[in-house]
């Protein structure tokens, strides 16, 4: 059950100084962010910021058409350029004496049982199969002389048909994206119980149905991608500088695809300016980089321009789907079916495989207990940039039909939004609850954030609001959003029977100094999530000591020895997870030591609030710092016991973990201009115990904002040649600050019993949760017109043709 929190409504959550934190209390506290004061000074590092001597710069010459082959590439008038070092081609990788185990090939990092793998070269070898996809790179002096050389190479095409749409590629007459593969389907995968789904709906009262489109979302993160190489031939080190999400899997595969060996390989990540998920791929252009480097053996820097990660930076859903719900005659909902044919893009990126598979058809049950389900995805081969994880991964597109088909059920049905879906919850009493869909729900309370956002919101009131509105002509629509997701994939034995190609644990190292003060190492890798302030304060709660006597260190592979990054809000639930198992770890050697010292046994020397005393006997104590330095001079520790106090753990959980929430937006709608503006959203999230409230709430926030970009302006659009016509921020509307409005938040607490610490995960909720809000409230004011379904965005061309009869309806 959920924890009772204070009414904080119309409040914001205030910062404080760490030092006007009771230390009891420092796990909870809106402590500020560490982070901050480099970020806006301009002290912090990102890789562009790089400087080595006589480093070279690199641009890569790109596919200006979506499908076509490459009859020829003149470098010539290129190569005669003052300042060219060279122009490369896939020749010249092919030439290389020493290739990796994947040679000069991009790999998958998720395996399906139908999967169609293909070919993905770092450099085109004879046919483009997106725009933006490299043909050659370009080695100069100084990066202007690369890019207006890379601009200098001529390269003939014979261009060919190309296909974009999913649905166009997996049609018999489609043009075939790989030559030698059979088809356009790259996979056809399915979970859950067909049958039982078809005697639902033989038996269904009521019946809802909706075909939409989940639209292809171009990545923004503040900085676009860029690496600096530098290699050492007398020793054969690698160092690379990137923007990653995860370090250690790049060393890994860039030391396949290179040809490296991994442990003469590092890779670090500096300050890292945003991903969204874009960042976790396995890209051509880094593993540019690091073989240029080799070649030359001198430093190279690459940094992509805005326009080079809107062409080829892995963009998000991009999903076709159909789906279906069945009731019975008083508004239980007893049968769900989807049928998604999802665009994967020119080739399978990193984890393309799961994204629409494991990461969205397991969350098809949402918050609601629901019989028999069943999903198939097909996955198709288009002339579009590689389709991966973007915030969310999944989730956000199983939310979305989950949410979009409940809004149509309970219409059908003549129930209450609200009512309907609280009718259909699983009860709070039902946890851990298995869904017909192969996960496990650790906990929950739905109706506890339903109550409380149908509270903050005023429900009731709106409802009289929106019927006064409706006689003085003005629309005003409300849309509930009750969202559940995973986080934190786990274990790793289960990961892999499901095709995923890594482990998917963390690791720690706690390391106590002589002085008491705490370094940890950590194999996640932040990057604007505010790491270096959460787990200092999880240390500092865990050991009782000063949180400002706490270093975190992530993000480099020469000073974690492993570890599998930050993606899929797993930073907490799994990172701070192992952080507090090796924490704990320490306290047991400090406990020992401080009981041998204490001439006392174990079992009487208690731990509270940094310091170690026998029990009964407070005044026989000792403080953690002079547990510490004991250690170190091992001049009386116990018989056997290593010097030292330092504790290393790899943690791996048992289950994932599933935040949920309820999110309400209240809209008006012109029905002559089609204009949306979003009146108030109210956002009632659980993510479990709160770390630092401020950040949780700004993570809500940030996830919010994404979320609306894409229910009203954010949306990739490719011609039938495979152009790409949003090619900048000019086509491509990322909403600002007057789009955004103001979020009203709260929450409740129902702890996971699936990790230490409780927590559950909060980076992708509001994007999650936040595109079937919108698009619910833009349906339910428009309700007088008979509109019940419209595709994001909802553009005002896109609603006012909805109501004018040129569009909508589900």
């Amino acid at each position: 059950m959920a924890t009772e929190e204070p009414d904080t409504r119309g409040e914001r959550v205030r910062t404080m100084e760490a030092t006007d934190v009771d230390p009891e209390e420092i796990l909870g506290s809106a402590v500020e962010r560490r982070e901050d004061p480099a970020l806006l000074t301009g002290d912090a590092e990102y890789t562009d910021d790089i400087q080595k001597a006589q480093m070279a710069h690199m641009a890569v010459v790109r596919s200006q058409y979506a499908h076509a082959r490459i009859e020829d590439v003149d470098a010539s008038e290129a190569e005669d350029m003052d300042g060219v070092i060279g122009v490369y081609t896939h020749d010249d990788l092919a030439a290389d004496e020493t290739p990796g185990d994947l040679p000069f090939l991009l790999p998958v990092g998720w395996l399906l049982d139908s999967l169609q793998n293909v070919d993905h070269p770092i450099l085109v070898d004879g046919k483009a199969r997106y725009q933006g996809d490299g043909i050659a790179i370009v080695l100069a002096e100084d990066r202007y002389t690369a890019h207006d050389a890379a601009d200098a190479v001529d390269v003939e095409y014979e261009r060919l048909d190309a296909v974009v749409d999913p649905d166009d590629a997996l049609d018999g007459d489609a043009p075939t994206v790989h030559r030698d593969a059979d088809s356009n389907q790259a996979f056809d995968w399915e979970i859950g119980d067909a049958d039982a789904v078809d005697e639902a709906f033989e038996d269904a009262a009521h019946t809802a149905e909706v075909e939409l489109e989940n639209q292809l979302l171009i990545p923004n993160a503040m900085e676009p991608r860029a690496c600096v190489a530098d290699y050492n031939p007398s020793t054969d080190e690698l160092e690379v500088d990137m923007t990653t999400q995860n370090p250690h899997l790049h060393r890994l595969l860039m030391s396949g695809v290179i040809g490296h060996p991994e442990h003469k390989l590092s890779v670090r990540a500096p300050d890292v300016g945003g991903g969204f998920g874009s960042k976790i791929h396995h890209y051509a252009d880094e593993a540019l980089t690091a073989w240029a480097a080799k070649l030359l053996e001198r430093p190279v820097k690459w940094q992509a321009t805005r326009t080079e990660t809107y062409l080829t930076d892995a963009q998000g859903r991009g999903h076709v789907t159909t789906g279906q719900v069945a009731m019975d005659e008083d508004g239980n909902v007893t049968g769900l079916k989807v049928d998604t044919k999802a665009n994967l893009g020119a080739y399978l990126s990193t984890f393309a495989p799961s994204v629409p598979t494991y990461l969205y058809g397991t969350l098809l049950s949402g918050q609601y207990d629901i019989p028999a389900i069943h999903c198939r995805v097909e996955g198709a081969f288009t002339n579009v940039v590689p389709v991966d994880a973007y915030r969310g991964a999944g989730r956000p597109e199983a939310s979305f039909v989950v949410e979009r088909l409940m809004y149509l059920a309970a219409t059908e049905a003549g129930m209450d939004p609200a009512e309907f879906r609280r009718q259909n919850f699983v009860g709070d009493d039902d946890f851990p609850f298995e869904t017909q869909v192969a996960v496990v729900y650790d906990s929950g309370d739905y109706e506890g954030t339903l109550d409380r956002a149908i509270e903050k919101i005023g429900y009731d009131e709106f409802r009289e609001r929106q019927e006064q509105a409706r006689e003085e002509g003005r629309y005003l629509g409300i849309g509930f959003s009750n969202y559940i997701e995973a986080c934190g994939l786990a274990p790793s034995e289960l990961a892999g029977q499901l095709g995923a190609q890594a482990g998917l644990w963390e690791s720690s190292l706690v390391r106590v100094h002589p002085s008491g003060s705490v370094t940890v190492y950590v194999g996640t890798s932040g990057h604007g999530q505010g790491h270096d302030t959460t787990f200092a304060q999880i240390v500092a709660d865990e050991l009782g000591v000063p949180y400002e006597d706490v270093e975190i260190a992530e993000g480099d592979t020469d000073e974690i020895p492993q570890g599998m990054g930050t993606y899929g809000s797993r930073s907490a639930a799994v990172g701070g997870s192992a952080i507090a198992t090796s924490a704990g770890k320490v306290v047991e050697k400090a406990r020992k030591i401080a009981a041998h010292q204490l001439e006392a046994s174990e079992e009487d020397v208690e731990f509270e609030n940094g310091e170690f005393h026998v029990a009964g006997a407070p005044e026989r104590s000792m403080t953690f710092q002079e547990v510490a330095q004991a250690s170190y001079l091992a001049h009386d520790i116990p018989d056997g016991m290593e010097p030292g106090l330092e504790e290393t753990s790899f943690y791996d959980p048992d289950n994932f973990v599933f935040p949920f929430g309820t999110h309400v937006a209240v809209v008006e709608v012109d029905p002559d201009t089609g204009d949306v503006e979003v009146e108030r959203y109210v956002a009632v999230d659980d993510v479990g115990p709160q770390i630092n409230p401020k950040i949780v709430e700004g993570q809500i926030h940030g996830g919010i904002a994404q979320g609306i970009g894409q229910a009203l302006y954010e949306g990739a659009e490719y011609d039938d040649n495979g152009q790409l016509v949003t090619g900048s921020m000019q086509d491509y509307t990322v909403p600002k600050a007057m789009h955004v409005p103001e979020m009203e938040t709260d929450h409740t607490v129902t702890p996971s019993p699936h990790n230490p610490l409780g927590v559950k995960g909060v980076g992708e909720a509001g994007t999650i949760a936040a595109p079937q809000a919108v698009v619910n409230a833009v349906c339910d004011a428009l309700e007088p017109f008979d509109v019940d379904h419209i595709d994001m965005p909802l553009t005002n061309e896109a609603v006012w043709r909805a109501v004018h009869g040129n569009g909508g309806g589900a």
